[in-house]
């Protein structure tokens, strides 16, 4: 069973920066192409980013592109989100997952989910 675990969330003031990791549990990490998406209150799961297998394709969703870089480490079967630049709007829960299949911004393609962690910013 594959099992990831979100940290670093918190609360940071709008211009500040924070580093989102999801420690993936299992051997395959290197297999699964990883996203991160998130929710805030009273709107849908959004997309995020995205990181192919090998870590050498990445994608972004417009809203955070230039702002966020996704990277992983297969050795350390963890993916991040580091996040600069942070304003009111990107408050809401993130989540990471792993898709087996494709690398993709269509959060029905993940096969694997954390719990998510709380990214709040204030103005």
């Amino acid at each position: 069973q594959v099992q990831l675990v979100e940290s670093g969330g918190g609360l940071v003031q709008a211009g500040g920066s924070l580093r989102l990791s999801c420690a993936v549990s299992g051997r395959t990490f290197s297999s699964y192409a990883m996203g991160w998406f998130r929710q805030a209150p009273g709107k849908e799961r959004e997309f995020v980013a995205a990181i192919s297998r090998s870590g050498s394709s990445t994608y972004y969703a417009d809203s955070v592109k230039g702002r966020f870089t996704i990277s992983r480490d297969n050795a350390k079967n963890t993916v991040y989100l580091q996040m600069k630049s942070l304003k009111p709007e990107d408050t809401a829960v993130y989540y990471c997952a792993a898709s087996r299949y494709v690398t993709t911004t269509d959060p029905y393609e993940y096969d694997y989910w954390g719990q998510g962690t709380q990214v709040t910013v204030s103005s």
